[in-house]
């Protein structure tokens, strides 16, 4: 008889990874849950989250029949990217943990781990595909358009492309949770998680308080009139226009604010009024770039390309010169926000791979 494959599944305590879990085991896999503990404080209520959701894991395991076990990589987790998430942000950027999460955690401790196991392969419950022409390993968009996690993946390499699988690739979120409750396990109605993979439910601004603690300064308009006090510029994002805390001011149009820049350097806040184009950008500057599968060809072509998640496609012009890579855009786009992650996809629905927005150019 032929040996089964071994498939180290990443358990969250959520639906995905559970129906994940599951499918895998009616293939035919022999499947093995692990559950990773990354962050190891309490929310806001003095709840450890990890301590319920690892409760799920066990439920859902006993319920389909496999095995699990919980590992804890909280140092790896602070070391690789908590430490990155807090210097960016006391540059003044708005970094994105969760690709970081993907690169230096999920497809890095967790794969050696799983491999220390016996694993032939991870899986998660990421929603996107993987596809091979037997040389290279291209990242593609999921069945289900809105919950497609590709943009999240754009880090990947080929090395750990090649050791992973995608149950979910063409399952559409409904049919998920469809099989869920069919199959009665605990979480089949639990809510998605959201926000930044570690902070949870809880309230951003007081999070980061606790490890960057900031000068209040001045919130001053596009001529340098002062028209309110911030509680430091690191705590806000570009185009954010709640919690500014600016009253009706004599001589504004009645237009709500946002932000239009944060300027580190002097600890002020720029702010403008109304929905004009101050916000919109032509291009950017990319570094730290990733290509899936491999350095395109061409040092110029056209594709398409998100600067956040779930934004719909947008066409672009890229260049590639000096280790860098040039995004021209055919629309002006609003809040490019340095920090963040461009990535590319062809009209296939490749992701071409993703970088760092270094520079946002107006």
């Amino acid at each position: 008889m032929e040996n089964k494959k071994t498939v180290v599944i990443g358990m969250s305590g959520g639906v995905d990874s559970s129906v994940s879990a599951l499918l895998l085991k009616q293939q035919g896999y022999n499947v093995i849950g692990l559950f990773m503990n990354n962050w190891e404080e309490k929310d806001d209520c003095g709840v450890c989250t990890a301590t319920e959701d690892y409760e799920d894991v066990r439920r859902v395991c006993d319920k389909i029949g496999i095995p699990y076990y919980s590992v804890n990589f909280a140092k790896e987790y602070l070391d690789r990217v908590f430490s990155t998430f807090l210097s960016e942000y006391e540059k003044g950027r708005t970094p994105n943990p969760d690709v970081l999460c993907n690169r230096e955690i999920k497809f890095g401790p967790f794969l050696d781990y799983a491999k220390m196991m016996g694993a032939d392969y991870i899986a998660t419950g990421h929603y996107c595909k993987l596809d091979t022409d037997g040389k290279y390993f291209y990242l593609k968009k999921a069945k289900d358009k809105s919950k497609d996690q590709s943009y999240f993946l754009n880090q990947l390499s080929q090395d750990q492309l090649s050791q992973v699988l995608f149950p979910l690739a063409d399952i559409e979120k409904t049919e998920v949770r469809r099989i869920a409750l069919e199959n009665d396990l605990v979480n089949a109605k639990k809510k998605d998680s959201t926000g930044v993979c570690f902070i949870g439910e809880r309230n951003f601004k007081n999070f980061l308080q606790h490890y960057l603690p900031a000068k209040k300064g001045e919130i001053v308009d596009v001529n340098g009139k002062v028209v309110g006090e911030h509680d430091g510029v690191l705590y806000y994002t570009l185009g954010q226009r709640k919690g500014l805390k600016i009253g009706g001011l004599a001589g504004g149009n009645g237009e709500r604010w946002f932000v239009l820049e944060k300027d580190v350097k002097n600890n002020r806040l720029i702010v403008s009024q109304g929905e004009d184009d101050k916000l919109f950008s032509s291009s950017l500057i990319a570094t730290e770039f990733n290509w899936i599968p491999k350095t395109p060809e061409n040092n110029k072509f056209t594709c398409f390309a998100k600067f956040r998640y779930r934004q719909p496609d947008q066409k672009v012009d890229v260049e590639i010169k000096n280790n860098k890579v040039y995004v021209y855009f055919s629309e002006k786009q609003r809040a490019v926000t340095p920090g963040q992650y461009v990535v590319l996809y062809d009209e296939n629905e490749n992701c071409l791979g993703g970088g760092v927005i270094d520079e946002v150019i107006f």
